[in-house]
């Protein structure tokens, strides 16, 4: 975590007080700046921070995709999902395609939860209406609802400097 690399690196005691500095970085301000300052570096605008909105074109269609039932969230084909985006534009299929930004997928529902009328699958960022519907056809094949949902064991390891 990023509170470890300041512990490793010596700029602050332990992860409480590297937290506490962490946020008052996100709080007041200076993170969004040194940030501003690598996308300048890397040819972007100088004023993205400020401007954003500007620079990040969004997608005029802008709405949630139900399942068709009501249930529990028990698989995902994650392959055709990322695969939904690049039919969208939103990814290449060669190296040559354009990418639409604007386009794509966000606040999806979990493993495990339940999908139901107030319960989106997720949100679909399209071009077109047709777009949309295309995108919601291929999110609602690649989302199983019913069944039963075990999750997986988390297959995760920290390496903490204590450890070695």
């Amino acid at each position: 975590s990023c509170a470890e690399m300041l512990v490793l690196g010596k700029l602050a005691k332990d992860t409480d007080e590297a937290n506490a500095k962490l946020m008052e970085v996100l709080d007041n301000g200076k993170a969004a700046e040194c940030f501003g300052k690598m996308v300048a570096g890397l040819g972007g605008p100088a004023d993205f921070i400020a401007n954003y909105d500007n620079y990040l074109e969004t997608a005029p269609i802008v709405k949630p995709v139900f399942a068709e039932q009501s249930g529990l969230v028990s698989a995902m084909d994650t392959r055709a999902i990322g695969m939904a985006v690049v039919s969208m534009g939103g990814g290449r299929r060669v190296a040559t395609d354009a990418i639409d930004y604007a386009v794509g997928f966000d606040g999806f529902i979990r493993l495990g939860e339940v999908a139901d009328e107030n319960k989106p699958l997720a949100i679909i960022h399209a071009r077109s209406e047709e777009q949309w519907q295309d995108a919601a056809m291929a999110l609602r094949n690649a989302i199983t609802i019913g069944g039963e949902y075990t999750p997986t064991p988390n297959v995760y390891c920290q390496i903490r400097a204590e450890d070695v």
